[in-house]
């Protein structure tokens, strides 16, 4: 039997690699270039902080348990999305910086954006209905 196929007959039923499992090998990376750099108590926290992200790796690689894992996974990329859709709100503003004026809601903070050069308008929140007057 080939090396390949006993591999492959070892991973099955297993998790394998997933989102997660990439981010915590580059954060281990990192970490690992990181406490390289710094010497001391504060370089020898940042290897053991490697050394457990890279068994908690192994460990989700090699888990039955997909259900779990899986979860695990689900549960990084939302937070993930969360994190990239909040960048991507700050590109699309900066973007916008020049025609439009952003503004949040007093009571909910929603953001508004409204055309500048309007003067002082009368604002009403979408998402609860206050209003409020603001200055364009």
């Amino acid at each position: 039997m080939k090396f390949r196929e006993k591999i492959a007959r070892f991973m099955d039923g297993r998790n394998g690699t997933d989102e997660l499992c990439r981010f915590l090998l580059v954060l281990s990376l990192v970490l690992l270039l990181l406490s390289m750099l710094i010497k001391g108590l504060v370089g020898s926290i940042l290897w053991a902080l490697v050394l457990a992200a890279l068994i908690y790796c192994y460990f989700r690689i090699l888990s039955r348990n997909v259900y779990k894992r899986r979860s695990e996974n689900e549960w990084y990329l939302r937070q993930k999305n969360a994190v990239s859709k909040w960048f991507r709100s700050l590109r699309d503003r900066w973007k916008q910086r020049k025609e439009y004026r952003f503004f949040r809601c007093p009571s909910c903070h929603a953001l508004l954006r409204v055309p500048k050069g309007k003067g002082k308008i009368l604002l009403t929140c979408r998402k609860c209905g206050r209003r409020f007057e603001r200055k364009t």
